[in-house]
């Protein structure tokens, strides 16, 4: 019995893990990575058409984005994974491939033009692998045992993270050697709108663990998201600017949906009938799989509104641009508006028309909701990024930068070591997986110090035998930049207050305020207390020489 570990390990995205067991070669997961990777994935080490089958936690592309990779390169076992991620990867799985093609072609262009652009204009999967890659799904019902092959047994969770998303309970019988792997996919955020709170699970020898924020604490609304939301709706309109809400079609839309139905319910906004755009094709149809899967994933508050007969997800003024003339409509509207737009991230897709043509406009206010993975123009911009280049030009960031506190639908580092603490016999071993540095490290140190439960980050290529419960080969890269601290319960305090920090400096951004002057003094005089090599940026703009916006 054999477990190693992909993608996904001491980063963010691309999420993959390999296991040999009972003569069957498979992986849980196959994601797509997502913005700058600071190591570089070993690869699978089998040919692709070698693996039997594919167990899936949940439909987002960083866990499943790879899936018609594996049947472009001959794969052609099962895909098992819950009903509601069987049907999100239906309509997800083609929005990939559709994005794909597109920047392969916008490539192929580009290389036609000029021959500076290098490597394969070939996009790395079609639409006719996508499709295929949906035909190898089988649904499973949450909390059934699957009998997957002889001597291999899985069961999927309910983890609270997305419609559909699951930990999977994994039995392996080798030759009488008995095993129980638990993944735990992404684990939810307690209180989420909509879906249900995470469930625990009891038992098992090893647990792969994600850790995206297992160095972090969420910040908290002072009041709730709804109001938070409302007021930020408020200001924008104020102004007689757009909202702009950079949003994963599947999940975080939906739930940005059924906030704003709140506001205008218990008009929370005066301008109550402000116009509301969902400009994306695959957030309409994943929008129907949430209504579709109510039952089976709602909470009970969401539940409730159905049995009233109000549906969660639609309100006055909520238009649907589906088509590519429909969606450039949008900004030759002068109407002040929301637009909810995909990518999350800003990486590809609608969204960044909608930054072309609102960023430069300081009435405006660009809302994000979600996860910047490092390397993402979202990051770019909720650090401050003065101009990002959009389609070949560049564009002045005057717009507002905005994040809404309070929502996320990860765990954060308490609620991550809640999960773990519900184990009631302590596995023998757990692997960190699916955070950077900072948080792998630290939240596997945390574990192994306060729970006295043997923890470890590994890196990609890492192959660990669970039948021995040893290491056969630990891929530590040869150069290590830093070493990482476990994080005490005071350091998390200081995270979570620099997070405060960080959301009151956006807040006045751009407002007059007699007091930031000495606020910015007293930063800068800890900031020399504790690192005297301050950064060139700051020396610039204590001589008032960094570029305002």
């Amino acid at each position: 019995m054999i477990l190693q570990f992909v993608g996904a390990d001491h980063q963010v995205t691309g999420s993959a893990h390999y296991v040999e067991a009972c003569g069957k070669r498979f992986v849980v997961d196959y994601g797509m990575e997502q913005g700058n990777m600071t190591y570089e994935s070993k690869g699978l080490p089998c040919n692709e058409s070698e693996l039997d089958f594919v167990l899936l936690t949940h439909a987002h592309v960083d866990h499943s984005g790879m899936l018609p990779y594996l049947y472009a390169k001959g794969f052609r076992g099962s895909i098992y994974t819950t009903t509601a991620t069987a049907d999100l990867c239906g309509i997800m799985l083609r929005d990939c491939a559709h994005i794909q093609m597109q920047e392969a072609e916008w490539k192929m262009r580009k290389k036609r033009r000029s021959d500076a652009v290098e490597g394969s204009a070939d996009p790395i999967y079609n639409m006719e692998d996508a499709i295929g890659a949906t035909k190898l799904l089988v649904p499973c019902d949450y909390n059934a045992i699957v009998k997957i092959a002889e001597g291999i047994e899985a069961r999927f969770t309910d983890v609270g993270h997305l419609l559909g998303s699951a930990s999977i309970e994994l039995f392996l019988n080798e030759n009488g050697n008995h095993k129980k792997i638990v993944f735990s996919g992404d684990i939810g955020n307690k209180n989420q709108p909509l879906i249900k709170d995470p469930s625990y699970t009891k038992d098992a020898d090893y647990v792969v663990m994600e850790s995206t924020y297992g160095d972090r604490l969420h910040e908290k609304s002072a009041i709730n998201p709804v109001v938070d939301l409302a007021n930020i709706i408020q200001e924008t309109l104020d102004r007689g600017g757009n909202i702009v809400i950079p949003s994963f079609a599947v999940g975080r839309t939906q739930e940005i949906l059924y906030f704003i139905k709140l506001i205008k319910e218990k008009e929370l906004v005066k301008h109550h009938d402000f116009p509301v755009y969902m400009d994306s094709p695959l957030a309409v149809d994943a929008t129907e799989i949430f209504q579709k899967n109510i039952y089976e994933c709602f909470d009970a508050e969401a539940l409730q509104m159905v049995k009233e007969g109000r549906n969660p997800l639609t309100f006055p003024g909520l238009n649907l641009a589906i088509t590519s003339e429909e969606s450039k409509a949008i900004n030759f509207d002068e109407e002040p508006k929301v637009i909810i737009s995909a990518s999350g991230m800003c990486e590809a897709g609608r969204i960044r028309h909608h930054l072309k043509h609102n960023l430069w406009r300081k009435e405006c206010t660009i809302l994000f909701v979600g996860y910047q993975a490092l390397g993402t123009l979202g990051r770019a911009l909720i650090e401050g990024a003065n101009e990002v280049k959009l389609f070949g030009e560049q564009i002045d960031v005057r717009a507002e930068i905005a994040q809404l506190p309070g929502l996320s639908g990860h765990a954060d580092r308490d609620g991550l070591i809640d999960w773990i603490s519900h184990f009631e016999k302590k596995p023998k071993q757990v692997f960190m997986v699916h955070g950077d540095d900072m948080a792998c490290e630290s939240l596997a140190q945390y574990i192994s110090k306060e729970l006295k439960i043997p923890a470890y980050a590994p890196y990609s290529g890492t192959i660990y035998n669970l039948g021995t419960g040893e290491f056969e080969y630990d891929a530590i890269p040869k150069k290590r930049e830093k070493k990482i601290y476990i994080v005490s319960d005071a350091f998390s305090r200081l995270l979570a207050a620099g997070q405060r920090l960080l959301s009151v400096i956006q807040k006045n951004q751009g407002h007059a305020n007699k007091d930031i002057a000495k606020f910015t003094s007293q930063i800068l005089s800890l900031a020399d207390k504790w690192d005297p090599d301050f950064d060139p940026i700051i020396e610039k703009t204590r001589k008032g020489k960094h570029k305002k916006k």
